[in-house]
């Protein structure tokens, strides 16, 4: 089939069994072929090929709904609701989008990126359906990993009580971005195996007909043996607890057992959960047999091979962290390190080889992991918690409540700090600054290159002093030599790295080079601009600034991260506070405003975080300097 051909998903109604199997081959086929040339989430969206097919069927899009968790699997719901001619600019700045957008189709009705929230969203959609007295199904489809999340634990609990009509699927691989963890896993393991829950029930139900139930003791022990062979034979009593009726286990990758159970589904009253087996990466060899997350998204590959494309370039910063990291825990016995479902993206699965008994993957659950590296920091360990900055913002209320009131020494590595490209506005650490810096006890450092990077780690451990957080951008370093020997920095102290007096930018991380560039392009004018690496965000160094004053240079600040609470905001308040009021600050960043996807250089440029712009911006600034002089 020509899939540019489609513009809705109503064509599907009339496909028979032969026309859907031809059409997911074809599918497979094209999401291949084009994300091998744009990357992207390819594993998620082979294995849910049937299955996408099969709902939109079954099911009229966008008057029912369909909330994608996390959204990563969605690529075969776009192609179907007509967005195949977008796919050649998948991620790419101002192309489609890799998660459901709101503004992009009125078939994405809910966007997410961060796991486990499909089921809330699914039960306010309910409740707001029931309110207006309207008809229509609601489903949610959420994976395995996802469902380890305590907000889709939550959202089971809540569902199951209030008993709408509800219908979840629960697209299980055995895989998230990592092997999953927990009770939980182990559960969904043994219903994959148990057979089928509603046909063992409904021999069940048979069997208790025929038992006779006349008279009241005999009618009670007939409700207690029929309990007890249920939950003797059925694993799918943990979701009926729930409130849920349970079907399953289904093969996702069978049209005619996806058909028959989710018209079941359509049937029933109250919350239904269809157990969906699916096989992530269905289709492609070198996907099916992934071990390792590779291919639950990644970059460009070569299609007929499988081989990845990797760029030849210095080590990443992940790489520096968990280098530098192992180094000091060979040494160091009270580091313990922990993530939430992020060991390949953090690189905390090379620590977990070397020390496994040292290293805990607590699944989806970020909460969990903050307030556990509190509990392991008051035994005296040194607990490392290794995190992208967007996940971090979902163990806010852990780390003010657990960790900074009790100022506990728990060490925060916030990977992919800054604008992080294609996964866009859900993934963009833009925020981290802005939540952190007001909270007591909380220390914030950054470093300039990969070398800077490994003495902060050191830094971060050997600090008995509270919470620290290190953050680090998302890629690779400079190439730069790196030191042999680690130290320990000096916490609330910058660096000077190229003098002047005319103007002071103050800056860190990832704007230095920019700062630095900048700096010797007005260094030709006659302009001489002093560039400091403010690499403790918090606390500031009071002392330099104290310094920056009294000569009467104008700042500027420049950081990729939100312009509101972040460093220049904290520059501003610290000249207020000691009455400093004749300074000239003026601050570069990230305006307010979400973020969407694109390369960071694209990013940079569409928010003015250039060198052009920042000669622009210090050019503005000297002639006031000079009217006030």
């Amino acid at each position: 089939m020509d899939l540019s051909s489609i513009k809705d998903p109503t064509f599907l109604k009339k496909c028979s069994k032969t026309d859907l199997e031809d059409l997911a081959q074809d599918i497979r086929h094209f999401l291949i072929e084009k994300l091998s040339v744009t990357g992207g989430h390819l594993g998620p969206n082979l294995g849910v090929v049937e299955l996408t097919l099969i709902l939109h069927q079954l099911f009229d899009s966008p008057k029912d709904k369909f909330i994608w968790d996390v959204g990563h699997q969605a690529y075969v719901h776009k192609i179907l609701t007509g967005r195949v001619d977008q796919f050649d600019q998948l991620r790419q700045y101002k192309g489609l989008c890799g998660f459901p957008k709101r503004s992009e189709s009125e078939h994405d009705v809910w966007e997410t990126g961060h796991s486990s929230t499909s089921l809330s969203a699914a039960m306010g959609m309910a409740v707001a359906r029931d309110i207006k007295g309207l008809d229509e199904n609601i489903v949610a489809i959420i994976g395995d990993g996802a469902l380890t999340g305590g907000m889709a634990l939550e959202a089971l609990n809540h569902i199951g009580h209030e008993q709408k009509d509800l219908i979840v699927i629960l697209n299980d691989n055995e895989m998230s971005i990592a092997p999953n963890v927990g009770a939980l896993h182990n559960v969904l393991g043994r219903l994959r195996t148990a057979g089928k829950y509603q046909k063992a029930k409904d021999e069940l139900e048979m069997l208790i007909k025929k038992i006779p139930a006349f008279g009241g003791r005999l009618a009670s022990t007939a409700e207690r043996v029929k309990d007890s062979l249920k939950y003797l034979l059925v694993s799918g009593m943990f979701f009926e607890e729930l409130g849920f009726t349970y079907l399953g286990p289904v093969d996702g990758h069978d049209l005619d057992d996806l058909t028959t159970n989710i018209n079941y589904a359509k049937k029933s009253k109250g919350p239904v959960l269809i157990h969906v087996i699916t096989k992530k990466g269905k289709g492609y060899a070198p996907a099916e047999n992934d071990e390792k997350g590779t291919w639950h998204g990644l970059g460009p590959y070569k299609m007929e091979s499988g081989e990845v494309v990797k760029k030849p370039g210095p080590p990443s910063y992940s790489g520096v962290f968990i280098d530098t990291l192992k180094k000091i825990a060979r040494e160091d016995k009270r580091v313990v390190a922990l993530t939430a479902a992020m060991p390949g993206g953090t690189k905390l699965d090379q620590f977990e080889k070397e020390f496994p008994d040292r290293m805990f993957d607590v699944g989806i659950a970020e909460q969990h992991a903050t307030t556990m590296a509190g509990g392991l920091a008051t035994q005296g360990l040194k607990p490392v918690f290794a995190v992208y900055s967007t996940f971090l913002q979902r163990g806010y209320d852990q780390v003010v409540h657990d960790i900074c009131r009790q100022n506990l020494n728990v060490f925060f590595a916030i990977d992919r700090a800054g604008l992080v490209g294609a996964d866009g506005e859900t993934h963009q650490g833009v925020f981290d600054i802005s939540y952190l810096r007001h909270l007591p006890n909380m220390k914030i450092l950054m470093p300039k290159d990969e070398n800077e990077l490994q003495h902060m780690v050191y830094t971060a451990i050997s600090n008995d002093d509270g919470p620290i957080a290190v953050r680090y951008p998302r890629g690779n370093g400079y190439g730069i030599k790196m030191d042999s020997e680690l130290k320990t920095l000096p916490i609330g102290k910058w660096d000077i790295l190229k003098q002047g007096d005319d103007l002071t930018i103050l800056t860190f991380g990832t704007m230095i080079p920019i700062a630095l560039d900048a700096a010797e392009a007005l260094g030709k004018e006659g302009i001489h601009i002093e560039v400091i690496n403010a690499r403790s965000i918090k606390p500031l160094d009071e002392e330099m600034l104290k310094q920056i004053a009294l000569k009467n240079t104008p700042i500027l600040t420049i950081e990729e991260s939100a312009l509101q609470g972040g460093f220049g905001s904290a520059v501003l308040e610290h000249y207020h506070d000691n009455q400093f009021h004749s300074v000239v600050v003026e601050r570069m960043g990230v305006p307010d405003r979400f973020i969407e996807h694109g390369s960071v250089s694209k990013l940079w440029e569409e928010i003015g975080l250039t060198t052009e712009n920042v000669i622009q911006q210090i050019n503005k600034i000297l002639p006031r300097k000079r009217q006030r002089a």
